[in-house]
């Protein structure tokens, strides 16, 4: 049985990498390149990757792949799955994972609130650099099935997959600017019995509206666009969980969270997903201060809000947040 389990990983690692990668960037010309660790190579150009496979949703590709790749996750334990834990190497194995109850991702969860900073970080006149490059594969229909994620040289370092389960900090926020969406280990709902999960201490909680009310809570800095502060744009939040979140009976869901534009704030809500006002926010100290993810591994802008502008924490009468610190959006 672990043979055969094997073979089937490998042969849907074959499949799904067999693949022509292409870039999304700003410029409006289209220009493909191989498979590469090095996904740069001075490409400016529109991404579509284009993916062999030929199912228009993940339902429609479990049901035209399954009887090729069957599920090799029936009957394993919690147990014998991370006793010798290796990360998705595919979306199919990740969406089988997924319906068990098992992670795709880094199994590690953040030891420190604070975040890893890159040794490396590019600054344009003095301002941290966004990268706006999206490292999508595609399927035939032109769905995203996964998101490469690049180092400050843009280099190739990671691969998350729709579908999949994450709990790392950098891995959670790559898939939430990816997908504009939760991995499936994560819920909306705010309270949760890890004991009544599949996912047991792998469960998270609480994907919401952020509403960013500064009158309310005036120690909270004013993100951009927040409707909350008269702006256009809907933000949404989920918990980060560190090592103290989730024992596997209770969570304790602590004071770190993402904070990401979602919608436009019109009468029919439609998604934020163009580039130039996409943002995804970590707060480590409960909407007190913010850093902005920059969309390459461990890339985060300068921190910003009230501690950092020598506020009490959360007090509504001695506050003094500090601006958003604007960024330059590039690609890399």
């Amino acid at each position: 049985m672990r043979k055969n389990k094997t073979i089937f990983l490998i042969s849907i690692s074959f499949l799904l990498t067999s693949c022509t990668f292409h870039f999304e960037t700003s410029s409006s010309s289209t220009e493909s390149i191989g498979s590469s660790t090095n996904l740069v190579s001075s490409v400016s150009s529109t991404e579509s990757i284009n993916s062999q496979l030929s199912s228009s949703s993940i339902s429609s590709l479990i049901s035209s792949s399954s009887q090729y790749f069957p599920d090799p996750y029936i009957g394993v334990s919690q147990e014998e799955f991370y006793s010798s834990y290796k990360k998705a190497t595919s979306n199919l194995d990740a969406y089988y994972r997924s319906q068990h109850g098992f992670l795709s991702g880094d199994l590690d969860v953040p030891n420190k609130k604070e975040p890893t900073i890159a040794t490396n970080q590019p600054k344009t006149d003095g301002l941290y650099d966004k990268n706006l490059t999206k490292y999508y594969t595609y399927n035939a229909e032109n769905e995203p099935i996964s998101y490469k994620i690049v180092d400050s040289n843009n280099n190739v370092v990671n691969e998350i997959f729709k579908s999949g389960a994450y709990v790392s900090l950098e891995e959670v926020a790559a898939y939430i600017w990816a997908f504009n969406d939760i991995p499936s280990n994560y819920t909306s709902k705010k309270s949760g019995n890890p004991s009544n999960s599949i996912w047991g201490k792998y469960l998270r909680l609480n994907h919401s509206i952020f509403l960013g009310d500064v009158e309310k809570y005036p120690y909270e800095p004013v993100l951009p666009d927040i409707d909350g502060a008269g702006g256009f744009i809907t933000y949404y939040e989920l918990d980060i969980g560190d090592y103290s979140y989730n024992n596997g009976k209770r969570i304790n869901r602590g004071t770190c969270r993402i904070v990401y534009t979602r919608y436009y704030n019109t009468s029919t809500p439609m998604e934020v997903l163009d580039s130039s006002n996409r943002h995804v926010f970590y707060t480590y100290n409960h909407y007190n201060d913010f850093q902005e993810y920059l969309n390459y591994e461990n890339g985060w802008g300068e921190i910003f809000g009230n501690i950092t502008g020598g506020g009490k924490l959360n007090s509504t009468t001695d506050y003094n947040p500090t601006p958003y610190v604007e960024v330059n959006g590039v690609n890399f």
